[in-house]
């Protein structure tokens, strides 16, 4: 399946509600019921242990997210917080569904601002329905749009008192040992260092971090099994962000370069065939059938290929940084926050100038 698209919630914009348009409300308010309903949802880790009804599955799972959030404090020096203390069975695929929407000759995302956390390139819905009914807004619009599933978001660790910290979610637990380890540094990460208005930096940071730990985790703490378990299913990743990465360089091409819309509405259906046949070829040959990328490339656009970038874009910049502030992470971490309070134009001109170098 796709990684999972952690975006950082829009839940802490309702602490600057006042002022905000009626449809902003709107829009908030049902950020709010969502994120309150999760946090009714959760109870602390130590309760579903005790109580006998737990399975033994997730009994295990929720001690092994124990060892992974001590390690995040012990090791990557993550936050220490309430974070991840909690889990809450929410009963359904996915905590949020993010949508995205891009022009048809354009894979730059549409973005929507909102109070504390700025500009943001989606709309998170904790109810199915509504983030499609939004969709089909969007694409009378004439954009074209994505909608997809979100395992996990993060506060930023804004909100106060424990029971509003990020919990551990029914929709992520049984993710396999290095992909949960990761999810929990992404998240854990954000609460570290945020840029208003700059959703790559955000996340390509957090992308970074999630490596950094998760093979720092895997190298550490986790038994041959799990990791072999995860060489496999990062290998399938890893071809999936090279083919996706290489596609949206061509799209990205073809729609600023020479030619009218109409060679450029022909030429991108020309490139939709090719990804299509690329990931059938995949399919067919290292993947051995798997069939976890077939919704993405089925309704590849350009909401779908643009917001990839996001999250892997910086992530070269970010490990070099690490390396450049001696691997350690406090270090690091004052450095990307240094660099978080920068204008965006010298925020990305600085960290484009760090030397490149071999990430831990």
């Amino acid at each position: 399946m796709l990684r999972r698209a952690s975006l950082v919630a829009l839940v802490v914009a309702t602490l600057a509600l006042v002022g905000s348009g009626c449809a902003q409300i709107g829009y908030l308010s049902q950020s709010v019921a969502g994120h309150l309903g999760v946090m009714r949802a959760a109870r602390p880790v130590e309760t579903w242990l005790a109580d006998a009804a737990t399975p033994a599955e997730l009994r295990e799972r929720l001690l092994l997210t124990q060892r992974m959030r001590d390690f995040a404090v012990r090791e990557l020096a993550l936050p220490d917080n309430a974070s991840y203390r909690r889990y809450a069975d929410l009963k359904r695929p996915a905590v949020v569904w993010n949508v995205v929407a891009a022009p048809e000759l354009s894979l730059q995302l549409k973005t929507w601002c909102f109070p504390v956390v700025g500009c943001v390139g989606y709309r998170g819905y904790f109810d199915r329905t509504d983030a499609d009914s939004h969709a089909t807004e969007l694409k009378a619009q004439g954009l074209e749009v994505s909608v997809y599933g979100v395992p996990a978001y993060s506060t930023l660790g804004k909100l106060p008192f424990d029971f509003f910290a990020d919990p551990l979610l029914s929709t992520f637990i049984r993710y396999p040992e290095g992909e949960l380890a990761r999810l929990i540094f992404h998240e854990l990460a954000h609460q570290v260092a945020y840029a208003k208005d700059d959703t790559e930096f955000n996340e390509s940071f957090a992308t970074a971090v999630e490596r950094l730990g998760g093979t720092r985790w895997l190298e550490r703490e986790a038994a041959p099994a799990a990791r072999d378990e995860y060489a496999r299913f990062d290998a399938r990743r890893r071809e999936f962000r090279a083919l996706t990465l290489a596609a949206r360089q061509k799209f990205d091409a073809l729609y600023r370069g020479p030619g009218t819309e109409a060679d450029k509405r022909a030429g991108k259906q020309q490139l939709l065939v090719e990804l299509r046949a690329e990931h059938q070829r995949l399919k067919d040959g290292p993947w051995a059938g798997y069939s976890g990328y077939d919704a993405w490339f089925a309704n590849a656009n350009n909401a779908s290929l643009g917001v990839q970038a996001a999250y892997n874009a910086l992530v070269p910049a970010f490990e070099a940084l690490f390396a450049a502030q001696g691997r350690d992470f406090p270090r690091f971490y004052a450095e990307v926050a240094r660099l978080a309070a920068l204008p965006k134009d010298e925020r990305r001109a600085t960290l484009a100038a760090t030397p490149t170098a071999s990430a831990d």
